[in-house]
């Protein structure tokens, strides 16, 4: 991801997906979470969380209605059922889709080629977010265990428990603690930056760390530049500067590298359903062209707000 520093956007978002109520029709959502762009495809794919499913958008096809490609066969833990799925990314080959399927504990992979093709990746495991580095392992937030876990390529699908690479030592605020982290990023170096819900805070753990650097927030729930207040998605450009949701202050913030607060960079105005309001804002994403897209939670749409 090529994200400049100093960018700016429009501060008026377009709804892409969603924004007809709150509902399981095929031009509504209900709770969107996790958002994964597909850049080639020009679709996004969308954790429908309280509908337990995922449905796909085509982007500027003049379309109204997603497709329902996931779930959608009511909440349960059948292998062809979700349970509010939070987060869903496409796997390196771009063939299946990996999914954070909460209400049941587990992560699964749904075929997009292969409607029959399921399976369970891995069990027993509270997931809040998850993304696949260019390797092709897998990294995943345990909200219950307050750790980030990962599962190198080979051994994703094996069983296996995978290795703690961030928290993992109790619920806490300490350095070396986490309280339920939901969304995570991992750089080329294998840093794991994590959203620290429960502490406000972003943390940043280097690759074999005993503990992490508090790279934004940290000073207490709140709503001014230096604070967060339940961060969610998460995403950090190649020099370093981080890009949050600022969940219950309503808006996306972005903590350049090394600073002490952040900027506002959409949103802030308050929760509402206008195109310069956001209501609990939890994922983000950014195209190719830099534009930044927003799962806005409480508003059952998703945002697009276009570069200045």
């Amino acid at each position: 991801m090529q994200l400049k520093t100093n960018l700016k956007w429009k501060q008026n978002g377009e709804t892409v997906a969603g924004g007809n109520g709150k509902g399981d029709k095929l031009n509504q959502l209900k709770y969107p979470y996790g958002i994964y762009v597909d850049y080639e495809e020009k679709c996004i794919y969308i954790a429908d969380a309280g509908k337990d499913r995922i449905v796909k958008w085509k982007l500027d096809d003049g379309s109204n209605n997603g497709q329902i490609v996931t779930g959608g066969n009511g909440q349960g833990n059948r292998i062809d059922q979700l349970d509010g799925p939070t987060d869903v990314i496409l796997d390196e080959k771009k063939k299946s889709l990996i999914i954070c399927d909460f209400g049941n504990r587990r992560v699964v992979r749904w075929s997009l080629q292969n409607p029959n093709d399921k399976e369970i990746l891995i069990e027993n495991i509270l997931c809040g977010g998850l993304m696949m580095n260019e390797n092709g392992d897998l990294f995943v937030s345990d909200q219950k265990n307050h750790a980030v876990k990962r599962w190198r390529k080979g051994e994703i699908g094996s069983g296996g428990e995978g290795r703690i690479v961030a928290g993992g030592n109790g619920c806490g605020d300490k350095l070396n603690q986490l309280n339920s982290p939901s969304y995570i990023f991992i750089d080329r170096e294998e840093s794991v930056y994590v959203s620290d819900n429960g502490n406000h805070r972003v943390m940043k753990w280097l690759k074999g760390a005993n503990e992490g650097i508090v790279v934004a927030g940290g000073q207490g729930r709140g709503n001014s530049l230096n604070q967060l207040n339940h961060p969610q998605g998460l995403l950090v450009n190649e020099v370093g500067d981080i890009y949050v949701s600022d969940s219950e202050n309503h808006r996306i913030m972005c903590w350049p590298l090394g600073s002490k607060e952040g900027r506002v960079v959409v949103g802030g105005n308050g929760a509402g359903q206008g195109s310069n309001q956001l209501n609990y804002p939890i994922s983000l994403l950014f195209d190719v062209e830099n534009n930044l897209y927003v799962a806005d939670y409480n508003n059952n749409r998703i945002q697009r707000f276009r570069v200045a």
